[in-house]
């Protein structure tokens, strides 16, 4: 792969000429995706979306909004540091063309605020309720069209689609929805910023979610719809290395690890600040779990970390104030240590990054590799497995499965309801009525002569409907639907 590739300018839509007068005053293009970025709909839509507390009443706690912010800040410097560091492991590429040094930091910010667009509401709970649900009904349930099972209809690759749902390729399909309309307002991005944004470039018919299994295969990252779209992108990119052979973009490492580094610790200073944990409690979890840590040289790293925390404790009068600013200060510190054990290990890997052959994440045998699986490890400890959460998680699937099983059956016959067999009920169109013109707008310009494809895209008009919600609106809409006041 060649940076010059990687690091295209190309859009899906042509871009607007500007005035000939802007250019003594110059925005580049990723500037210009940055901007796109922040001004479109569905990245404000992040702000009532949750990032680990599903309906959450506080506004401390972060949103997809503030998380994909801070991923963004951290992705962000991960670039400068990878391009500008003083080891010896500092590629020429980055000393020889300042250019490409200058550009990434840009294009990672950009992927860094897009990487959760296509999440549902209630968080990555939402993924796992559309995903049973449509398991569930095409698989279990036996859900039919026209006299026939729709899993006998629709092709394999369509049928996994829907029962792995996934936001990453979700983000891709809203990103896309521009090469359809050109004139519309869609964000019209840069290939390199939406080729970073893929984070897993296989279909869902080749996902291995096996531990050791090369990275880009854990989850899908694009659907069937978007297929000749992913296709033209690394085509473009670079990062279509032969035919059916596609690897990750060098940036999408580091946007990964950025988003690993904010959850381990941002959202972990969340959940101590809503008493889920004291710091007590952290630092017995913390110790217990470094007894498991098979390394010696990496159990003193991560050993390194917890003794930082205990050190500070002691210089600072205990009251749950103080010790809610020491443990704030502890994960910024603990920021910092990652943030350089990932550019170091991507300044190390460059060769087999670039050759499209390093199939791990960027903390895989680092030196604090183990002390990130234990503050992932807290998270579950402490949070995902909480009452609190529980209860709220499951008021999440009460709502996205009632609003998934409403809307299917309303889109099942939308464009057969001249046919008498198939008429749609007056609640069928009430229902499709209610569903934003957007979507209905994008699957007319998507749909073709073949009926399967038709009736998987309108099933993704659905997911596309249910997942651009906000969890308010989400909320609200199922309370109105099913008469709760």
């Amino acid at each position: 792969m060649e940076w010059t590739n990687l690091l295209s300018k190309m859009t899906l839509a042509e871009r607007e000429q500007e005035p000939k007068k802007w250019a003594d005053y110059p925005i580049n293009d990723f500037e210009k995706d940055y901007k796109s970025i922040i001004l479109s709909a569905a990245f404000r839509r992040l702000q009532d979306k949750t990032q680990v507390f599903p309906l959450d009443k506080s506004d401390f706690v972060r949103t997809r909004l503030t998380h994909s912010v801070e991923v963004s800040t951290i992705a962000r410097q991960l670039g400068i540091m990878i391009t500008q560091n003083k080891t010896s492991y500092l590629p020429k590429d980055f000393t020889e063309n300042p250019q490409t040094a200058n550009a990434i930091p840009s294009v990672l910010s950009c992927a860094g605020l897009l990487h959760d667009l296509g999440n549902p509401p209630f968080g990555h709970f939402g993924e796992v309720v559309i995903r049973d649900w449509f398991k569930t009904a095409i698989i279990e349930k036996n859900l039919s069209y026209k006299g026939k099972l729709v899993r006998d209809f629709l092709s394999p690759q369509m049928i996994n689609d829907l029962c792995e749902f996934e936001g990453n390729a979700q983000a891709l399909r809203i990103l896309s929805k521009v090469y359809y309309n050109p004139d519309g307002y869609d964000a019209n991005l840069t290939y390199s910023v939406m080729n970073t944004l893929i984070k897993y470039p296989t279909d869902s018919e080749h996902i291995n979610t096996a531990e050791n299994a090369d990275v880009k295969l854990h989850k899908l990252g694009f659907f069937y719809s978007e297929k000749n779209i992913f296709e033209m992108i690394c085509s473009k990119t670079g990062t279509k290395l032969s035919k059916n052979n596609f690897v990750r973009h060098p940036l999408t490492f580091l946007m990964e690890a950025a988003d690993d580094i904010a959850y381990a610790t941002a959202d972990l200073e969340d959940a101590f600040k809503k008493g889920l944990f004291t710091i007590d409690d952290f630092i017995r979890f913390y110790k217990i779990q470094l007894k498991e840590v098979p390394n010696q040289s990496k159990k003193e790293k991560a050993e390194e970390l917890i003794i930082n925390l205990e050190k500070q404790l002691k210089k600072q009068t205990r009251n749950q104030e103080n010790d809610f600013v020491i443990f704030q200060k502890w994960t910024e510190y603990t920021k910092r240590w990652l943030m350089y054990v990932v550019a170091f290990s991507f300044s190390k890997n460059y060769h087999s990054i670039m050759q499209g052959t390093y199939d791990k994440d960027l903390f895989y045998e680092g030196f604090h590799c183990y002390s990130i699986q234990i503050l992932k490890k807290a998270m579950v400890k402490f949070v995902f497995d909480s009452p609190e959460i529980v209860k709220l998680e499951l008021a999440a699937k009460k709502i996205i499965s009632s609003l998934l099983s409403d809307f299917v059956d309303a889109v099942l016959y939308w464009e057969a309801n001249e046919e008498g067999a198939y008429q749609l009920s007056k609640t069928q169109r009430k229902l499709v009525n209610i569903i934003s013109e957007n979507y209905k707008t994008d699957y007319i310009r998507a749909r073709g002569d073949n009926e399967a494809k038709n009736l998987y895209l309108r099933l993704l008009m659905v997911t596309d409907y249910i997942s651009g919600m906000t969890d308010s609106f989400a909320k609200n809409l199922y309370q109105e639907l099913n008469g709760i006041n």
